[in-house]
């Protein structure tokens, strides 16, 4: 059914709209007397958390006998209690007193013991699900936590996204509160299809696994799904997380993609300070691949990053970064290695051939971060220092192909002709 909510090209909502949103949600919910558990992104998506957060509160504490908060994590750092209280909004003082109640935690995906096991997707749906690109059971498993709540409720932000077309709705679940084993199936079936074929398409393979895993949690879900522009909220829709995302990603589509007439050959991807690894500022890579030119470069200005990865780090300096088919036609090699880590180098690289072993990227990827050179040459990534770039030669320059996104990883980039980079031979 239709998701409830309000979300315009042209404007942002007021805060009125968005209390009434979420007041009627809540309602709608029936959560008078019941224990809920909402579900939040950490601190490297762009969206009014403080607000929400609040809003939520005002309207959930009253009627909820217990109301509390898990941050969808995913493989990323656990947040410090300072860091939490920066994303919530909140004061020292505020989070011991007026919403010290409302406990907050870190998902734990790599903790066994934090885990429940709620379900397998077979071999027949994963090779089904998948066009036959994998076949495979795969164990579903998620943060156990949820179990001691009635009712498990999602605030999020919808993007494109370069594992599952879009951000959100059930995404929350996986990867933001599950286990390895689902995480690293679907980030590879992703990797197998390609980012440019997966990013800002609605509804694709991934997409369904996730549905399909999502359906093993058998409990009420509320899903407040955020449509962000330029830091402003352009839309709000309430109701499963289904359809809630549905018409969230509707609107991200108009609102979060950007059409260019040609290809660019040379572009400065500026990460924010949100992105703090390369683990997260290769979106910079992911929103431009699209409108790439064969042969060009892409610079990730990031002068602030020191890490590759602080979770997955040791792992890709052993693998490197690579595209598809360097992994895919020697899985033996490197069955060792999670599935997540080689689609993130994947996606990182860019597509390309890898024949007869010899690697031929599409794309010139490189690194300008405090990431040393030599580390860079290892991790299979060209290096640039960062004190070298001049972002004004990169402005003003569209019409010759060059580029300076600002604030790059959530806007993404096509061709206006619809033209879509794939490897040669693909279907």
């Amino acid at each position: 059914m239709p998701a409830q909510g309000l979300g315009f090209e042209d404007r942002a909502l007021t805060s009125a709209e968005i209390r009434q949103i979420v007041a009627q949600a809540v309602d709608g919910a029936a959560l008078r007397g019941k224990r809920v558990l909402c579900i939040i992104p950490d601190s490297t998506r762009t969206c009014p958390m403080p607000e929400m957060f609040r809003v939520f509160c005002e309207a959930v504490a009253p009627q909820a006998t217990k109301l509390d908060f898990l941050i969808a994590l995913g493989t990323h750092q656990p947040m410090s209690e300072e860091a939490i209280n920066k994303l919530l909004g909140l004061t020292p003082e505020e989070r011991r007193g007026k919403y010290g109640r409302h406990a907050v935690y870190n998902h734990a995906w790599d903790n066994p013991d934090e885990l429940k096991l709620v379900g397998t997707i077979t071999e027949e749906d994963t090779a089904r699900i998948s066009n036959g690109l994998l076949r495979e059971a795969v164990r579903v498993e998620v943060n156990k936590r949820l179990f001691d709540y009635d009712v498990v409720c999602i605030i999020g932000p919808v993007f494109p996204h370069e594992v599952v077309g879009f951000s959100g709705g059930n995404k929350y679940f996986f990867p933001g509160v599950s286990g390895p084993e689902i995480l690293n199936f679907f980030h590879w079936l992703g990797a197998m299809i390609t980012l440019p074929v997966i990013i800002g398409a609605k509804y694709t393979p991934v997409r369904k696994v996730v549905d399909h895993a999502a359906a093993f949690i058998r409990m009420p879900k509320l899903c407040l799904s955020m449509v962000v522009h330029h830091g402003k909220m352009h839309g709000l829709f309430a109701g499963t997380p289904e359809d809630s995302w549905a018409s969230a990603a509707a609107l991200s589509d108009k609102l979060h993609i950007i059409y260019v007439p040609k290809p660019f050959k040379r572009v400065l991807s500026q990460a924010p300070a949100m992105y703090d690894e390369i683990w997260t500022a290769g979106k910079c890579m992911y929103k431009l691949e699209p409108a790439l030119a064969d042969g060009a470069e892409l610079i990730i200005y990031a002068p602030h990053v020191e890490e590759v990865s602080f979770t997955h780090g040791r792992l890709l300096d052993e693998v490197g970064y690579h595209v598809r088919d360097y992994f895919r036609t020697r899985m033996d090699r490197f069955a060792k290695y999670p599935r997540g880590v080689l689609a993130h180098s994947t996606h990182v690289k860019g597509i390309g051939a890898y024949v007869n072993g010899v690697e031929t990227p599409r794309v010139n990827v490189v690194l300008a971060t405090q990431i040393p050179r030599e580390r860079c040459r290892k991790i299979n990534l060209g290096y640039m220092d960062p004190k070298t770039v001049r972002v004004e030669d990169f402005q003003g320059r569209e019409s010759e192909g060059i580029i300076h996104v600002p604030k790059a990883g959530e806007m993404l980039y096509r061709l206006a002709d619809g033209t879509v980079p794939r490897i040669p031979g693909d279907v």
